[in-house]
């Protein structure tokens, strides 16, 4: 799992990000490794067909819409968004983190370990699949088991 900080919650925002990605891990690495996104229809996502596009006018992704309150058509994320509750308790803004404070806890969430993946967690499942460039430039780390925290602690300055 991956998560940005957004400024704004508008398309321009998603696509500046998408863009930034597609610049640092090339198109090709791009479109290997993100194929798919599955998304809500929030307004950041309002034109897929533009965030769909690469910076060389090739299709980078592609873009499915999840039904609304639909969460089991998103798999495993909603695993995911209750390990960031954890961390980030509902009605907590994340006004005063910084991109590496989110990647940070991204870093603790895919280092632990899952039932769903025999027991693995998904950083060795993406270690497996996904291009080394990918983990340093996002910023990916596996945290060792006895040191991940799924607590506010974690994030506290």
């Amino acid at each position: 799992m991956l998560a940005f900080l957004l400024p704004s919650k508008t398309q321009e925002a998603v696509l500046d990000i998408l863009n930034r990605l597609e610049e640092a891990i090339s198109t090709k690495g791009f479109q290997k490794t993100f194929p798919v996104f599955m998304t809500d229809n929030g307004p950041e996502f309002t034109n897929p067909i533009l965030l769909e596009t690469g910076l060389k006018f090739f299709t980078r992704t592609r873009i499915f819409y999840c039904d609304p309150n639909a969460s089991y058509q998103k798999g495993a994320l909603e695993k995911n968004h209750e390990f960031i509750r954890y961390i980030v308790p509902k009605g907590h803004t994340f006004d005063n983190f910084t991109q590496d404070d989110i990647t940070f806890m991204i870093n603790h969430i895919n280092s632990t370990a899952r039932a769903s993946l025999n027991g693995r967690t998904p950083f060795e499942l993406a270690s497996l699949l996904l291009d080394k460039c990918v983990f340093e430039v996002l910023g990916l780390q596996e945290i060792k088991a006895n040191e991940v925290i799924l607590k506010p602690y974690l994030l506290k300055k």
